[in-house]
């Protein structure tokens, strides 16, 4: 079978842009698409420099490669991609000569190659956790047991003033178990049992367990698109992630949260399979809450176990919501500013 241009162009493993005379994004490949988390439809006809927010390295490199013949290559160049972080790479710049005025840009890094397969690399912390939480259990529940029987007992024998030393002892020892029996979610969750399923009736179950439950009084809107496709999922396995979603939005806005969840049809985002095939993508689920948003420190890290913004926080809820979306071929994203907190979830459309 003989290749074509685009077979060559979507098949490269780094993000390429082209852009016309005037710097404007003309094409971009899918890797592009994955790492600025938007789509070539999108993005065509911004100037790149404004787009990504290049460094002033950057547009002068840029300004060169235009005014010469040869090619321009920079490293350690702080490209920031929208409201993302920045991210350093290593910047290629030609020409292309069967299009004049036309150039192509190459951006490679370590950082981008982590957005553009964040499930592998966070399933293989999840998985390290899974392992490290069956040798816990067996090592540590045991012992710990003992620990809490004996402060107990002990407590019998003392006066008020020193029972809140061994109140103190029994309440450590229950949060050591309760993380533990958090880690342990995690093997709990097999491979998805997919099949053809209204997105639409996980949510609202959703939406009345957690105004039932942790949402009392919580305002949960609801603006869903009726013409949306079944999506291919585990109904069980993604009301749970919804559950999450829920319960992390409420606990960062607090009682006067306003949380909205929103579907739409999108079919621009696509993610690779691992036989190179693109996948689409065009259920999209948002979940917006009115909250303070992320810590700078760790936007870039919330799906990963052990990371949490909030006070004695496990970082557990949303590593659990990726595992399963990457079980799912789907792909999780979030939008955090002050003030408001997006989490996309993309899943795969029913064949």
């Amino acid at each position: 079978m003989e290749l074509t241009d685009y077979d060559i162009w979507s098949s490269l493993p780094f993000p390429v842009l082209v852009v016309d005379e005037r710097d404007a994004v003309e094409r971009m490949n899918p890797a592009a698409e994955s790492v600025l988390n938007t789509s070539a439809r999108q993005l065509a006809g911004h100037n790149v420099a404004d787009f990504l927010f290049l460094d002033g390295e950057a547009r002068e490199g840029l300004r060169r490669a235009r005014s010469g013949s040869l090619a321009v290559s920079m490293n350690d160049v702080r490209i920031r991609a929208g409201e993302r972080a920045p991210i350093s790479a290593s910047v290629q710049i030609a020409h292309i000569h069967a299009s004049p005025g036309k150039m192509i840009l190459c951006m490679q890094s370590r950082e981008m190659a982590k957005r553009m397969n964040p499930g592998s690399r966070i399933n293989s912390v999840a998985n390290s956790a899974v392992g490290m939480a069956a040798m816990l259990t067996h090592e540590i529940k045991n012992p710990l047991a003992g620990i809490s029987g004996a402060a107990q007992l002990l407590s019998m024998s003392l006066d008020r003033e020193k029972r809140e030393m061994t109140d103190l002892i029994f309440a450590e020892t229950r949060r050591i178990l309760s993380l533990l029996e958090n880690v342990e979610q995690f093997g709990d969750y097999g491979l998805p049992n997919a099949e053809a399923m209204n997105i639409h009736d996980a949510l609202e179950k959703a939406r009345k367990l957690a105004l039932m439950g942790f949402a009392a009084g919580v305002t949960i809107r609801c603006d869903f698109d009726p013409s949306l496709p079944h999506a291919r999922a585990d109904g069980d396995q993604l009301l749970q992630v919804f559950l999450n979603l829920l319960k992390n939005a409420v606990d960062s806005a607090g009682p006067e949260a306003i949380i909205l969840i929103r579907t739409y049809f999108d079919n621009q985002l696509s993610v690779s399979g691992g036989d190179g095939v693109r996948m689409p993508l065009p259920i999209q689920v948002e979940i917006v809450d009115n909250g303070p948003g992320l810590p700078s420190d760790i936007a870039d890290h919330v799906f990963e176990p052990f990371v949490s913004g909030k006070e004695n926080g496990t970082g557990l809820g949303l590593a659990l919501v990726s595992k399963i979306m990457s079980d799912h071929g789907g792909w999780i994203s979030v939008d955090s500013k002050p003030g408001r907190m997006a989490v996309r979830l993309s899943l795969p459309a029913a064949d």
